[in-house]
């Protein structure tokens, strides 16, 4: 019995000790959400270009597609552009229906012809070329694409600068509250960067660019990149 006893008493002591921690007070704290920006010229340039062919059968459109998108790289290798900086992006071939209607004596769908798409993404690394490229790859039969994305090829260090300033925001908006409400702030207790996406973001949305062939290159204008960091930041109330 004596055994059986002692058992009890250890439980009955770890049982009282519980509402004792329980009671403990917890550290007040201030949590806050910072944003920082840095912004930097790019230094690269990334083009979609894609050529498009019709023709009655699908050997006829791939040979007409092959044989454009044939020219566009070795304008593109003539202009400087280095083989890891050209990607197919896409490719594709699909038939072309017509489909019974009131207006024709279809009873069936019916292949008419067939077309080829064939994209690419073009790596410009002097932006002072990215106008003639343009130009040069209408003047050879991309009609397709022409989307435009101004980068940069290591934004690391923007990056950081723009984790910088969002922690000097939370600080400066922690040192506000704690002003606000008559305390001061303790130490961090936990800081944390929400996921980012490293894309930048331009400063100015660019105007869709009429893709026409012309003697004069495509005016361009790189701008600015602009990098987004936020951060969570909570402090202990110094007591």
């Amino acid at each position: 019995m004596k055994p059986a006893i002692a058992s009890l008493a250890v439980l009955g002591a770890s049982v009282m000790s519980l509402p004792a921690m329980a009671d403990e007070p917890q550290t007040p704290t201030i949590s806050v959400t910072g944003n920082g920006t840095a912004n930097v010229a790019p230094d690269m340039a990334i083009i979609s270009m894609g050529v498009t062919k019709e023709a009655e059968t699908a050997r006829e459109a791939l040979n007409a597609n092959t044989e454009a998108m044939k020219k566009v790289l070795e304008e593109m290798q003539s202009a400087g552009i280095e083989a890891r900086d050209l990607q197919t992006s896409d490719f594709s071939i699909q038939p072309q229906y017509v489909y019974p209607n009131n207006s024709n004596d279809e009873q069936k769908p019916r292949i008419t012809g067939y077309v080829v798409r064939n994209s690419l993404s073009v790596r410009v690394r002097d932006l002072e070329k990215v106008g003639d490229i343009l130009d040069a790859s209408v003047s050879l039969g991309v009609n397709d694409g022409g989307n435009l994305v101004f980068t940069n090829d290591n934004p690391d260090e923007v990056i950081n600068q723009a984790r910088s300033n969002a922690v000097k925001d939370a600080i400066a908006k922690a040192k506000t509250l704690a002003e606000a409400a008559g305390v001061e702030l303790g130490a961090i207790k936990t800081i944390s960067e929400l996921a980012q996406n490293d894309a930048p973001r331009p400063m100015a949305k660019m105007r869709s660019m009429e893709m026409v062939a012309s003697s004069a290159p495509v005016p361009i204008a790189a701008g600015e990149n602009s990098y987004d960091v936020t951060v969570n930041i909570t402090f202990e109330i110094a007591q």
